[in-house]
């Protein structure tokens, strides 16, 4: 199918037009989830983004390949481990499910393939083993550190020079380096931490080291698309660029660059000390996951976008009237329709494009009904069929937010007075309703089960 599919490269920093390395095969990877916490709203901006790419891609080429990678060794993971006091493998475990229940309910498609870190430790060790060979990687008391000194093109995705990237960036510090921009490809672990045997050490690999074996493991030395948030362009993948450049001598790693834009919440940084971060698992709780995928698709990719109640009520207004066009078709849309997703993934311009389709299929334009429920389909609406969606409706309607802040009111009131009797019949008829409760240390929080 012939297409005119443009995409900001931020190695370039312009607009090109995507030409794959092979005419019918699209190779894509996109840096997934760390698995230490549970995801949030902006991690799911990055899964909407690149699923929704992933569709587009899969309209206009044969085969479109997609790698997810989850990285369950880490740094994070140790810490978050110690601070819960439960097991590495517990948290690996419990995060990758909820990731997974995750992606369901905004309805993204299963890539091709999603790799662990962990089975492809040996492949770690081979390519350290390869830059240390090569000159381009030194050992230090059990660690091994990439020369940054030694790639020209340090840099080039981020726009800086390696002293501009000094002064504004977080690097680690240690004595141990030849240079303070070098980074870690293996580091020693201790005796409690999760290790591996290696030349140097038992130990376990740097996190870039990861992403650049599992993408070239498989899609090659050089593929179409890698993709990920703002915050991941350095060092993340800066360093990626660098190890396996220089490792596989080529001259590109891959050659677009596809990165989405922060979330904020209310208009301030998600982070853990404002209390402020919105778990996707809330999010489609309380709203459902179509509501937050359309939220997520209503600025384009690129820019900021603010995650606040009055947008996500927006949205939700928005899907329940477009669901009085709802119908079963899923027949091709034409090239025309989706012509502003291909100008570098117009979600807005392509909602815009849905709502004149509305509009046309309300006067009783069969096509445009056709179309509409396609356009829909094709950036991952409509995934439940207007009865769901109905009853979906109907259960937030019975149990709405100030009905279940009352409840829990009363039955603080009820425990306050020693009331458990009451206090614990207004648990179970929440319960009962589908409400879990949660007492905390100075507060109770709620959630649908």
């Amino acid at each position: 199918m012939n297409h005119n599919l443009k995409l900001t490269n931020s190695l370039t920093r312009k607009k090109e037009l995507f030409k794959p390395i092979h005419p019918e095969n699209v190779t894509m990877y996109a840096c997934g989830p760390t698995v230490y916490d549970n995801p949030h709203v902006g991690n799911a901006r990055t899964l909407v983004v690149f699923d929704t790419l992933y569709r587009v891609l899969k309209k206009l080429f044969t085969n479109v390949k997609y790698i997810r990678n989850i990285t369950d060794v880490d740094d994070k993971i140790i810490e978050a481990s110690k601070n819960k006091k439960i097991s590495i493998n517990e948290i690996t475990k419990n995060v990758t499910k909820v990731f997974h229940e995750n992606c369901k309910s905004l309805n993204c498609l299963v890539p091709t393939g999603e790799p662990r870190a962990t089975d492809h430790i040996q492949e770690m060790v081979e390519m350290t083993k390869s830059l240390i060979e090569k000159n381009f990687a030194y050992t230090a008391e059990g660690h091994v550190y990439f020369s940054v000194s030694t790639f020209k093109e340090y840099g080039k995705l981020s726009n800086k020079n390696l002293d501009e990237l000094k002064a504004g960036s977080r690097i680690e510090i240690s004595k141990l380096k030849k240079s303070p921009m070098d980074f870690v490809l293996w580091k020693p672990s201790l005796p409690d931490d999760p290790g591996w045997e290696s030349p140097w050490g038992r130990g376990r690999p740097g996190w870039h080291l990861e992403c650049s074996v599992m993408s070239e493991k498989y899609l090659g030395k050089n593929f179409d698309i890698h993709g990920g948030g703002l915050d991941l362009i350095f060092p993340h993948h800066e360093n990626e660029i660098a190890q396996s450049c220089c490792n596989n001598s080529t001259e590109k790693f891959s050659n677009y660059w596809i990165h989405n834009g922060f979330v904020t919440i209310n208009k301030e940084k998600m982070s853990k000390s404002l209390g402020n971060i919105v778990s996707i698992s809330d999010a489609v709780d309380k709203y459902s996951g179509q509501v937050v995928r359309l939220a997520l698709l209503s600025a384009h990719y690129s820019q900021p976008l603010d995650w606040n109640e009055k947008l996500l009520e927006d949205q939700k207004s928005i899907i329940d009237k477009w669901y009085q066009m709802y119908n079963e078709t899923n027949e091709d849309i034409s090239l025309d329709i989706i012509e502003t997703l291909l100008d570098d993934l117009n979600s807005p311009g392509f909602i815009a494009k849905i709502h004149e389709l509305y509009v046309s299929a309300k006067k009783g334009d069969e096509q445009s009904k056709k179309s509409f429920n396609s356009a829909c389909k094709l950036i991952g609406l409509f995934n439940l069929n207007k009865d769901e969606w109905e009853k979906f409706k109907k259960i937030k309607i019975d149990i709405s937010e100030t009905f279940i802040l009352k409840k829990i009111n009363d039955r603080s009131i009820a425990k306050q007075k020693g009331d458990f009797k009451l206090a614990d019949k207004i648990r179970n008829d929440l319960l009962s309703k589908g409400v879990v409760i949660e007492d905390q240390k100075d507060k109770t929080i709620w959630k649908l089960k």
